[in-house]
């Protein structure tokens, strides 16, 4: 005996979790509801069973093959337009004419005794037996009404409560006699219960009904899919669980990771390979498919989850759906009867409102409240861009295959047989991620120099000495282990300048890539002294005069990064007495919290006091950026060491032009022109400042965020090289780090972030000029006021964030906070605040 299973349905009622996938393959504990009917086919003797499809056929078929991993015989019955319930069973005729037949929906979730419904419509000599149940509100159902012994009397579709006169519905499975298939006319469209039931009975035929006493839910409502799931996890209906009940109503499936502080309250259930971290919460009735990720502090409450989905830090889901492929992003909220199609990314702090549908595709900008369901809009395409390079979560946002695509776009926009510079940090994903990064480059025909781990100081080098047109270097987000920053370089080894960066960003979203003939296809070569190289040229160009008479000492903290790469042949060439700490790679923490910042720079500055050293340099994972501790073991503050190293520059040269962002006190002005140094004032972005350095007569350049240039070696942020400069300037000032500082007058510059949605930053910006009418105005980023005082505020919209940041100072911290205040409350009226 064969079975007919009903699979192709559009199922219009649960778009958008349909939108792009047929309503079988939605799945309720991470299986398809098609395959919960399957298995139960094959449990009560159904081997050989006729699917029939229509709306995105190829994905049941794909999914499903032959049957053969479910241990049955799968064929397949396809129409080109749709036939109805009647005319999809008539379509495959052909396969079903030797014998009575079973016919059942393939998105109802049931454990009903089929067997005993064959038996009983063979007992009643039947043409047709209907499976019907008893529901308390029939009203989305077809009313059939039965005599004692089972016979059909009437049917009604989808009555209205005046209609009502039974609560037996049809539950859509029959079982037929092969001659049924004579009453359905060859290539139209029929119904069973609009067409032709009523016919049978009106002519006598022999109809029952058959009243099951198992479970039946029709998953044919948002409503009706949460309850599905929850029926199973209080064991209402008998499925097949593919999991371990690790405690009373807790499921967990195989290789599924779950933090012993996590907070799990069953029933639920935990897809395989899926990670719940400590502090987070799942509550009764929670779903989580396949490779979920569930980060610390974390809420679901009755939220059904697909697979591949990150939940961020702090997210609220409470009785809502989340396609597949999806990203909710820190502290995102998604309320009751809400549904999130697959591939949406819910950027932080947004809400989505009871209710509401957000088809696929789409973004939801970070602090978006979301009242009405977002249909047609498309989705956000802003900058892949950040002031980090392309940064995003590890296999989250950044994956493989993101890292081919953007790579393959970057090989496009250059010229075959180019060669790039590749690097990375310690990290394992930065190098499992440069290696599709590096594949990608040589399908598209570009040679690439890869310096594997190494200082992002020493890429920069090289690339911009080896020849090279470009460089690519992967290093962990600092402060962020779980993400990754991607970083392009120029020519000069700089950061790619803004058109550069649209240019890319154009042909990766058009998805244009080129790729290499077979005899095209580029090289990959490993260079082999590039820290000796750059030593050497250090060495050559930085002024290190005096050290080696100076007899000093220091304290240097590689922070388990890679410039412990280079230090070690660079110091043994100085002639000066270092005690160096974490001095080795640190794969497994390649970055490290602020809390482990704080911790270690207290040890520095507890070791320079201690050893009587001239001062302490703590370098950042990558060999870009120093924290500084003066002699007497004091941390200098990022702001303070700009002007420290600003004053002892200044002090030697006596003249020149130093490039420093607007953002930076304007005590830097005081002193370049006490030495008679002329400042020059650019824009925030790290682009800028290099650009601006590679001008003529320029001898310094600072970011005021521990990153500092050395002219004289290159235009590019450098750690490395602004501890040797350092090491030289203290040596030949005799001064140290405290007398220096203190001679410089003291700042009172304030910073506040205010959240702006991105619709609103226009009306913002709009809103500051017209408040600035009576000030004099600076537009070299952002909007600068300045008083007649010369106490000044900027306001600047944030390129990758939905906030705006504000600075503002003063004559005094009094002068500056009324400031900042001020143009906060312009900013904040104008965002809808």
């Amino acid at each position: 005996m064969k079975a007919v299973v009903m699979a192709g349905g559009e199922g219009t009622r649960l778009r958008p979790m349909t939108a792009n996938q047929p309503k079988p393959l939605l799945p309720v504990l991470n299986r398809p509801v098609m395959e919960h009917v399957l298995r139960l086919l094959k449990r009560h003797g159904f081997t050989e069973t006729v699917v029939t499809v229509q709306f995105l056929a190829a994905l049941v078929r794909n999914y499903f093959g032959d049957g053969d991993e479910l241990g049955m015989s799968l064929h397949y019955a396809t129409e080109d337009t749709p036939l109805g319930t009647a005319g999809s069973v008539k379509n495959a005729a052909d396969k079903l004419r030797d014998d009575r037949f079973l016919v059942i929906s393939g998105d109802a979730l049931t454990d009903i005794d089929l067997t005993e419904m064959i038996r009983f419509h063979r007992e009643n000599d039947a043409m047709v037996t209907i499976g019907l149940k008893r529901v308390p509100n029939p009203l989305e159902f077809g009313i059939v009404i039965a005599d004692d012994h089972g016979r059909v009397e009437r049917f009604l579709e989808k009555p209205t409560w005046g209609q009502v006169f039974s609560d037996t519905v049809n539950t859509g499975i029959y079982v037929m006699e092969p001659e049924v298939l004579d009453e359905i006319a060859v290539g139209g469209s029929a119904d069973w219960s609009g067409d032709v039931f009523p016919e049978l009975l009106r002519r006598g035929a022999p109809l029952y009904g058959y009243v099951a006493d198992g479970y039946w839910e029709d998953v044919g409502t948002h409503e009706s899919y949460l309850k599905a799931q929850a029926d199973v996890l209080s064991g209402r209906v008998k499925i097949d669980v593919d999991a371990f009940e690790v405690s009373p109503g807790v499921w967990v499936a195989e290789g599924a990771s779950l933090d012993p502080d996590a907070v799990l309250k069953g029933p639920l259930y935990i897809g395989d390979y899926s990670k719940v971290e400590a502090g987070a919460e799942l509550r009764e009735y929670t779903v989580l498919g396949s490779n979920a990720v569930v980060r610390a502090g974390a809420f679901l409450h009755r939220a059904v989850v697909h697979d591949n989905v990150y939940v961020g830090p702090g997210a609220h889901l409470r009785g809502c759906v989340i396609g597949k492929n999806t990203d909710l992003m820190t502290a995102a909220r998604v309320e009751e009867g809400a549904v999130v199609g697959d591939e949406c990314i819910i950027e932080a702090e947004a809400y989505i409102s009871s209710g509401v549908k957000i088809y696929p595709f789409k973004t939801i900008e970070a602090g978006a409240v979301i009242n009405t369901s977002v249909i047609w809009e498309p989705r956000a395409q802003r900058s892949l861009f950040g002031p980090r390079g392309v940064s995003g979560l590890v296999n989250v946002e950044i994956t493989p295959e993101l890292c081919v695509r953007l790579a393959s776009a970057y090989a496009t926009t250059l010229k075959k047989g180019a060669s790039v510079i590749t690097s990375r940090d310690s990290s394992r994903a930065a190098r499992a991620l440069k290696r599709a990064v590096i594949s990608a480059l040589n399908a598209g025909a570009i040679n690439v120099i890869d310096l594997e781990a190494s200082p992002l100081p020493v890429a920069r080098f090289h690339t911009a000495r080896e020849n090279a047109v470009g460089g690519i270097a992967l290093r962990t987000t600092p402060g962020d282990p779980q993400s990754v920053d991607i970083v392009f370089m120029d020519e000069h080894g700089a950061d790619l300048s803004p058109p550069a960066q649209r240019k890319l960003d154009r042909v990766f979203s058009r998805q244009e890539f080129r790729r290499a003939f077979p005899g095209e296809i580029a090289e990959l070569s490993f260079p082999a002294r590039a820290v000796e190289d750059y030593t050497r040229e250090l060495l050559r160009l930085i002024d290190i005069s005096g050290v080696r008479d100076a007899d000093m000492k220091v304290v240097v903290d590689c922070a388990g990064g890679t410039s412990s790469l280079v230090l070690p042949s660079l110091l043994g060439r100085v002639g000066v007495d270092v005690l160096t700490v974490n001095n080795r790679l640190d794969d497994a923490s390649p970055t490290e919290t602020l809390a482990e910042r704080r911790r270690d720079l207290q040890r520095l500055s507890e070791l320079v006091s201690s050893a009587r050293a001239a001062f302490g340099v703590r370098f950042d994972p990558v060999g870009e950026r120093v924290a500084l501790v003066d002699e007497k073991g004091q941390l200098i503050s990022e702001e303070r060491a700009l002007l420290v190293v600003l004053d002892l520059i200044a002090a030697e040269r006596q003249g020149g032009r130093v490039a420093l962002p607007v953002t930076t006190t304007r005590v830097a002005e005081q002193v370049c022109r006490f030495h008679g140094v002329h400042a020059e004032w650019t824009s925030t972005g790290i682009d800028a400042l290099t650009a601006a350095v590679r001008g003529h007569d320029m001898i310094f350049a600072a970011d005021g965020r521990g990153g500092f240039i050395v002219p004289e070696f290159g235009p590019t942020v450098d750690g490395l090289a602004v501890f040797l400069r350092l090491l030289g300037l203290v040596a030949r000032t005799r001064l140290s780090l405290s007398q220096i500082d203190a001679r410089i007058p003291e700042a009172r510059l304030l910073r506040r972030t205010v959240p702006t949605p991105w619709a609103a930053k226009g009306a913002v910006m709009r809103s500051v000029i017209e408040a600035a009418e009576s000030y004099r105005i600076d537009t070299t980023d952002g909007v600068r006021v300045v008083a007649e005082d010369g106490g000044w505020a900027l306001v600047l919209p944030d390129p990758a964030e939905a906030v705006t940041h504000l600075w503002a100072e003063g004559a005094d911290v009094d002068s500056a906070q009324a400031m900042i205040e001020h143009w906060a409350r312009v900013v904040e009226e104008a965002a809808g605040g």
